[in-house]
């Protein structure tokens, strides 16, 4: 399946080497050199040698990543982290974003290239973005991790609509003294 080049968007295939231009950016990524990438009618297509499994599954990846590339310069990326819990909120300082957790101390993490924080609704919701999907997707990760939420009371930080499994908790001794 081919992947549309949108208007304003400029792609240059050299060798195994594509970079994708655009708007927000520009991208870059060395594909394998059994795949052939080009560019047709507007459209960046992907083929493969063989139907070996291997080739298959080189296909799809190198289609999926070009695919990303081309929206990311276009339009960006963006993952939006929501934090629960008592006294739990996110601040900006500077590019970096500071978290106070439950934790002795606040935990700054500073950006990546490329990435920007935003911190809305009561510095509850942080919103990720870039252009590079896998960035803007580890990021928000290692973010999670701080304090990723936990079954009980659904206190830590999660990704906006992420079901949270709950777990009763205890219903108390019976006839305790």
């Amino acid at each position: 399946m081919p992947v549309p080049v949108p208007a304003g968007v400029q792609v240059s295939i050299e060798g195994t080497r594509v970079t994708v231009k655009g708007p927000k950016g520009q991208l870059t990524f060395d594909h394998h050199p059994d795949m052939t990438v080009a560019m047709r009618d507007g459209a960046i297509v992907v083929t493969r040698p063989t139907d070996e499994k291997r080739h298959r599954a080189l296909h799809g990846l190198t289609r999926a990543l070009l695919a990303n590339m081309v929206q990311g310069v276009a339009n960006g990326f963006s993952k939006e982290l929501v934090i629960e819990g008592v006294g739990y909120r996110a601040d900006m300082q500077d590019k970096n974003l500071v978290l106070t957790v439950g934790y002795s101390h606040p935990v700054v993490i500073t950006p990546p290239p490329g990435i920007t924080f935003e911190v809305a609704k009561g510095n509850r919701n942080i919103m990720v973005q870039g252009i590079d999907k896998q960035a803007v997707g580890e990021i928000c990760a290692k973010i999670r991790s701080v304090r990723p939420p936990e079954p009980y009371k659904g206190k830590g930080i999660a990704y906006a609509g992420e079901q949270i499994r709950r777990k009763a908790g205890k219903a108390g001794k019976a006839g305790a003294k």
